[in-house]
């Protein structure tokens, strides 16, 4: 699956780098040289560019692209999105780390089968965090993503199946 991972921003100097806004956690890893990433968001735009090589200057990625060494061209790809491939398998060796593309979407059931909606966003917040589910005509749903509470998650599947205490689901039902 593709997702953004930068957004190009104004051109750096006279030798075709451009400054991005990143939008990943793994800016060294989507960043590296040899990466391979898709422009998108204008039209006109090549479709791939090759990463030459990055930096860091206060703060800010300054981003080399293969092909492109002059300011002019630099400044024509300004605002582009940067995407890149990304797999959504666990995260590492850890089988209870998912990203949260994958969990997106899924089916949501508690443990007798009952479909409770879906999950719209996880919710990274100081303490854990937290599923938003989805639910057609009743408020949204939050679910700590602890195994107490959600002891199965089946991406391949489609459907996470959650443990809820008594009257957690009926929270905020008029």
């Amino acid at each position: 699956m593709r997702v953004v991972v930068g957004r190009i921003g104004r051109a750096q100097g006279i030798r075709g780098e451009l400054t991005v806004e990143v939008r990943t956690d793994a800016p060294e890893e989507r960043f590296s040289p040899g990466a391979v990433l898709v422009l998108s968001g204008r039209s006109g735009l090549p479709a791939t560019a090759n990463v030459a090589g990055h930096r860091w200057q206060n703060g800010r990625l300054i981003l080399s692209i293969v092909g492109i060494t002059d300011r002019t061209a630099a400044e024509s790809l300004r605002g582009a999105l940067l995407e890149a491939e990304v797999d959504l398998a666990p995260v590492g060796a850890d089988p209870d780390e998912f990203h949260d593309l994958a969990l997106v979407g899924l089916l949501v059931r508690d443990l007798e089968g009952v479909e409770l909606g879906r999950i719209s966003e996880v919710l990274h917040l100081p303490g854990q965090d937290v599923l938003s589910i989805a639910r057609p005509g009743q408020p949204e749903l939050l679910v700590p993503f602890v195994r107490e509470m959600v002891p199965e998650v089946d991406v391949l599947g489609g459907v996470v199946v959650v443990d809820l205490p008594d009257g957690l689901a009926d929270l905020g039902a008029s």
